[in-house]
């Protein structure tokens, strides 16, 4: 009964440490200002995600069924400075990265 647990337990590990990677080695930028510059340099439109990722479920399900799709992402590289905005709720942000999102 053990073995399953830690198995699952594993599995679920692997599922949450792939999303997240996944969303780190993005092209996303949380500097708001760095990605206006960078878009107006590469002459790319700027999109913003408005997201609560550690509690907005709606924002979860954008993001695995949209932004982390590799249509999108091919688009995004070629046409988009991508900038994430996060509210979120528990994951601890700097006091700077707080007030530009707000």
């Amino acid at each position: 009964m053990k073995n399953h647990r830690l198995i699952l337990f594993a599995a679920a590990a692997c599922v949450f440490l792939t999303a997240l990677l996944a969303r780190a080695e993005s092209d996303w930028l949380n500097d708001y200002k760095k990605a206006q510059q960078e878009a107006k340099a590469s002459n790319k439109f700027l999109l913003l995600d408005f997201t609560g990722s550690d509690w907005c479920g709606w924002c979860k399900k954008f993001d695995k069924e949209i932004l982390s799709q590799s249509q999108f992402k091919d688009y995004a590289r070629e046409n988009l400075v991508l900038v994430e905005l996060d509210f979120p709720r528990a994951k601890q942000q700097s006091p700077e990265l707080r007030k530009q999102n707000q």
